[in-house]
């Protein structure tokens, strides 16, 4: 199933960016879903609790933008925008 390997991508790609920027916890998610994609926008919305379980996306909120746009070069494609990251007390976006 194409969408479960774009989730579980999602999921791997969170883990390495937390990991790389040592961040304990990410407060917001930003993502970007092609108009092409093969995950709607509800079905991403309905599996994001099981995608950062045990991450340190865990509690994040997720903002999503849905394109429209069929002939964006990303338009099959699910992209990690940016991660809102807390640092000892603060937020910072990377």
């Amino acid at each position: 199933m194409h969408e479960e390997a774009m989730l579980q991508d999602l999921r791997r790609k969170l883990v390495e960016v937390t990991a790389r920027e040592a961040a304990p916890r990410v407060v917001r998610v930003r993502l970007w879903l092609g108009a092409l994609s093969h995950v709607s926008e509800e079905q991403l919305r309905r599996e994001w609790p099981r995608i950062v379980d045990g991450t340190p996306a865990e509690s994040a909120a997720l903002d999503l933008t849905t394109s429209r746009d069929f002939e964006d070069p990303r338009a099959q494609g699910l992209v990690l925008v940016s991660l809102d990251v807390e640092e000892s007390g603060s937020t910072n976006e990377r």
